[in-house]
């Protein structure tokens, strides 16, 4: 069975979270992993000789009360979206976030992490300096990333931008995989330019390739390429939108731009971060 791993600080923005964790396990049918992680202050303990030590156990055991606390709310959530059967257990583990989220997946064969973002929106914190831009630079395993205002909707299209590069491919397949599980539909979109090097062939092939899978092409002839990308998100309906990780300097401009106020709506839907 998957595993989805969700890291969790019982906050709303962690909860809502959850909610899409639990959603998409049910479609994928997967169980999910909760890791709560806090880091201990770091103490001299030359100015604590005697009671360092019991410092230290303290702040475990305050963590551990407030994990048993908060952990029933979740089995209520569960319960509400009467999604109770879906398994899923806890890990709580001290240190760094990162740090502790690759061990998980190395060592419990993780097939994605679903993680909620605290932004307004969501956008910057997916691609800038932040606790969800340093896991999607790390991790080996998509990363489904949920702005704190986004409300679960079921998954009917995923959107997916590409120059039919062939090291788009291996994402692309990731992203048809998790459509099919979740009976929805790739939409995948090629903004071509002026400048564009794409040959009618390459575009025909691909087609070809992708003929038996649930994949929508739409080539759009447009030199403004942030434009055609949000109106496209806006106009297909896009549900999540699927990127390549090494297309964040690209998306942080894409949602820096003065088009910020027309995405409005649609900057809640998840994002989700494939490798090439």
């Amino acid at each position: 069975m998957k595993k989805i791993l969700v890291p969790t600080d019982f906050s709303e923005v962690a909860n809502n979270a959850f909610v899409h964790a639990l959603e998409l396990a049910s479609k994928v049918d997967a169980e999910l992993l909760l890791l709560h992680t806090y880091e201990l202050p770091i103490v001299d303990n030359q100015f604590f000789p005697e009671n360092y030590q019991t410092i230290f156990d303290s702040l475990e055991m305050a963590q551990f009360e407030k994990f048993k606390e908060l952990v029933p709310k979740l089995h209520e959530i569960a319960e509400d979206r009467k999604l109770q059967h879906i398994k899923f257990s806890h890990i709580i583990m001290d240190g760094d976030l990162v740090y502790n989220i690759k061990e998980c997946i190395a060592k419990e064969g993780i097939y994605m992490v679903v993680m909620g973002t605290s932004g307004a929106t969501g956008w910057k914190e997916v691609f800038i300096g932040t606790n969800t831009g340093e896991v999607i630079s790390s991790v080996n395993v998509p990363v489904l990333c949920i702005p704190a205002v986004a409300d679960f909707n079921y998954i009917k299209n995923i959107g997916f931008t590409t120059r039919f590069r062939e090291k788009d491919k291996v994402a692309l397949t990731k992203t048809i995989e998790i459509a099919k599980l979740t009976h929805s539909k790739v939409k995948c979109l090629y903004v071509q330019t002026d400048s564009s090097d794409v040959v009618d062939d390459k575009i025909t092939y691909w087609k070809e390739e992708f003929k038996n899978d649930p994949i929508q092409f739409f080539v759009i002839p447009n030199d403004e390429v942030t434009t055609t990308i949000l109106d496209f998100i806006i106009n297909q309906e896009i549900d999540v939108l699927a990127m390549v990780r090494h297309k964040r300097n690209f998306f942080v401009n894409l949602f820096e731009t003065s088009l910020a106020e027309k995405m409005s709506y649609k900057s809640e839907i998840p994002v989700l971060v494939l490798h090439e």
